[in-house]
């Protein structure tokens, strides 16, 4: 993998504020335009996306190489912010104010063209998704899902510690227990003929901790 600067701001946080910086970003490559003989790609990670500008007549070489970026590519930029012209400023993005002209362009790794795109807005079934989930999880609505879930998980856990609960990880496989439902049994590596069970209910593993 070739060597790249550590990113110093997300895509998702630059403003007017930032203009005149020199910032690296890393991301994916969201869509590349080809304008007027300058080439601009959305560069997308978590946070947001950044509009980032690759001009010829400052660096041949960094713009014929952004003309081979294609959708998903990873990547590394390093460039100056720019306020954007005017007439050009996009209010849709939280980052519209500006842009960043690269200086520096770092491919981490190529992609082939994605079954779908990467947006909310998708016309694909879902055995697509779910075969490339790793695709569809970098879809904004899904990872918001998962992001809504973390601070979910922090907020009931943050709750429950504050009132001095302690929380327990129990086994996964146990012994097998004469209950009425049907046991998944797993069959052990280092004691043939023997099998582990998933537990039907927490009760075993309650009842220990209780006493």
């Amino acid at each position: 993998m070739p060597l790249f600067k550590k990113r110093t701001r997300t895509c998702g946080e630059l403003r007017a504020s930032h203009i005149g910086k020199t910032v690296t970003l890393t991301g994916w490559v969201n869509t590349r335009r080809n304008l007027g003989g300058l080439v601009f790609i959305d560069l997308r990670d978590r946070y947001g996306k950044t509009q980032v500008v690759f001009d010829p007549k400052k660096n041949l070489a960094l713009h014929e190489l952004a003309g081979t970026l294609r959708s998903e590519y990873v990547v590394s930029v390093t460039g100056i912010v720019e306020h954007r012209p005017d007439g050009m400023v996009n209010s849709e993005m939280v980052t519209g104010e500006v842009d960043v002209v690269a200086s520096e362009l770092t491919i981490l790794n190529k992609a082939e063209t994605p079954p779908f795109e990467i947006d909310d807005d998708i016309d694909a079934s879902e055995d697509i998704r779910l075969k490339y989930r790793y695709l569809d999880l970098r879809r904004p609505s899904v990872l918001q899902n998962l992001i809504f879930r973390h601070k979910m998980y922090q907020l009931v856990h943050r709750y429950f510690d504050e009132l001095n609960f302690i929380e327990v990880e129990t086994p996964v496989l146990m012994k097998s227990t004469p209950e009425g439902a049907r046991d998944y049994l797993v069959p052990s590596r280092v004691q043939r003929g023997k099998f582990y069970a998933l537990p039907q209910s927490p009760q075993t593993y309650k009842q220990i901790l209780m006493v």
